[in-house]
């Protein structure tokens, strides 16, 4: 039989295995390589630090959320060897392939940043992107009475690019629900020169920075992290001084990446922003945060990418020419605090608008708009999460961007 094989089983992964099974002509094999036994759902780490307490709902063993026709090989990748078609395991097995997905995502790496992942980790600076972050953070925000709260992103790219204003935007509504907020500095401390890459959610995501007293420094690229003093130091020699630093570490690929030669120089993989092809590579196909497109490392996209990555397999499977379909389409919902959320849906050529989405004129999710709607959307989400995403089973947001229902006026 023919082989598919997928490095990974995260988000993107395990969709493009789940749908593969069914696409795929019937002299085919699907097989996923991953060495964790649990699948975790990311997007819940966000609200542990603020008090939840629903891990045994994140966390489902891996066995459940891939389909019994596709084989699962619990193992560790050691490296690919793209002129041979083989992938190399850590355990010394070497697995042949016709087709190559690479889904492996990204990682956080305090240690990438001088300072940062010394004896201060995890006793006055923490992430919020892991399981054992988030709650250690939850653990230190309960005895946090006063002081100045700084969240920092040291480079980008990152996963989910709002988390972090959304995390700002959490704390706000947490200290003041605890009523220690004006005795609570929150500080946040970016590379990027405004609240967003894109410029009308730029404008309104600041805005809100703004009514919430977050104080922003912009443009800090951070060159060390003095953990005795509490001090983030710039490339620039600005310093930022902090009571508990909330920290976005750098982000990089899979270590197999940089072990093969396959990646840039934080092990993300070039690859067609359309068809999700691997750059001068036969058969091999990247989707999710093992990429380096342009896109947002969000959990929509490798959603919408996992969709038209299969048509694009069978097609490969077939001998046919690929379809350059992807636009690098992004919807994500983000909490603003006090049980209101905004939504944002853009892709490459598009910025975010204001509107109503998915039908227009009735929602019933409003676009760069905060509403209750909108926070009961993407709690509702983990349910959809387990039980259509991850699955494969079709959904009624389409995986091409739509100017439909958007405001296209204010663009201008």
């Amino acid at each position: 039989m023919k082989q598919l094989l997928i490095l990974g089983a995260g988000t993107a992964g395990t969709m493009v295995a789940n749908r593969a099974v069914k696409t795929l002509p019937g002299d085919w094999r699907v097989t996923v390589v991953d060495p964790s036994d649990t699948h975790l759902y990311q997007p819940g780490l966000l609200f542990l630090p603020f008090g939840a307490r629903d891990e045994d709902k994140m966390v489902r063993p891996r066995g459940r959320t891939l389909s019994k026709r596709v084989d699962w090989v619990v193992e560790a990748v050691q490296s690919i060897d793209a002129g041979n078609k083989t992938v190399l395991l850590q355990n010394g097995r070497k697995l042949d392939y016709d087709l190559l997905v690479v889904a492996s995502g990204t990682d956080i790496r305090p240690d990438e940043t001088e300072g940062l992942a010394t004896h201060g980790w995890y006793r006055d600076a923490f992430d919020f992107y892991t399981l054992p972050g988030a709650q250690a953070l939850r653990r230190r925000l309960e005895s946090f009475k006063e002081g100045r709260l700084v969240l920092n992103v040291v480079e980008m790219p990152i996963k989910c690019p709002v988390a972090p204003l959304e995390f700002l935007f959490l704390a706000d509504a947490y200290f003041t629900s605890r009523g220690i907020r004006d005795a609570v500095e929150i500080v946040y401390a970016t590379p990027l020169d405004g609240a967003f890459t894109k410029k009308l959610a730029s404008e309104r995501l600041g805005y809100l920075l703004e009514q919430k007293g977050i104080e922003v420094v912009s443009e800090f690229s951070t060159g060390s992290v003095d953990p005795d003093k509490r001090r983030l130091v710039s490339w620039d020699e600005r310093e930022v001084d902090y009571d508990l630093l909330v920290s976005i570490p750098t982000h990089m690929g899979a270590d197999f990446v940089e072990r093969s030669d396959l990646g840039d120089e934080l092990n993300f993989i070039p690859t067609d922003k359309h068809s999700l092809a691997a750059k001068g590579l036969k058969d091999v196909f990247v989707l999710g945060d093992a990429t380096d497109l342009p896109a947002s490392k969000a959990g929509s996209v490798a959603h919408f990418q996992a969709e038209l990555l299969v048509e694009n397999l069978a097609r490969a499977a077939r001998g046919e020419s690929l379809k350059d379909s992807f636009d690098g389409h992004a919807n994500c919902f983000i909490e603003t605090g006090h049980g209101k959320a905004m939504l944002i849906d853009f892709n490459y050529d598009n910025d975010p608008l204001p509107g109503s989405f998915p039908m227009p004129g009735v929602g019933p999710f409003s676009l760069l708009s905060e509403s209750r709607t909108n926070h009961l959307g993407k709690l509702s989400f983990r349910w959809l999460y387990w039980n259509g995403l991850l699955p494969g089973k079709p959904l009624p947001v389409p995986p091409q961007f739509s100017l439909t229902g958007k405001h296209t006026d204010a663009a201008a």
